[in-house]
């Protein structure tokens, strides 16, 4: 299938196909005698399993690890484990990080009397930085 029957099958745009072939995520795509890229059942496979660790919000870099480790069937599950732990406890770093900026947007908001005066809290703590 070409590059655009294959972002439909996978899921992933075919930019970022492209993308994922320049920084060696995959491998190049071998090329029809046209010089289209040919993809294969394998090939949407793997995209199939980039697209869904990239939904689990891990970064390219973590997803190049988890793609090695897939593919290393004398990988021990222990390594997985540990990889999909650390990015536990970063998506809940980045939670709380967010939970707290809206609980200062959330107070300084309803400081705010949000008529037609000018003085406003809100920009005010941020003229502070």
């Amino acid at each position: 299938m070409n590059i655009g029957e294959a972002a439909k099958a996978s899921g992933v745009t075919a930019k970022n196909i492209r993308y994922y072939e320049s920084i060696g995520l995959i491998p190049e795509a071998d090329r029809s005698d046209a010089g289209y890229r040919v993809y294969g059942d394998q090939e949407i496979h793997t995209l199939r399993f980039i697209r869904r660790a990239r939904g689990l919000g891990f970064s390219v870099k973590e997803v190049s690890k988890l793609l090695t480790l897939w593919q290393d069937r004398d990988r021990a599950s222990a390594d997985v484990k540990a990889l999909a732990m650390t990015h536990v406890e970063e998506l809940r770093a980045k939670s709380a990080e967010l939970e707290a900026m809206a609980n200062t947007l959330l107070h300084l908001a309803k400081n705010c009397r949000g008529n037609n005066r000018p003085d406003c809290p809100i920009l005010d703590d941020l003229s502070k930085a």
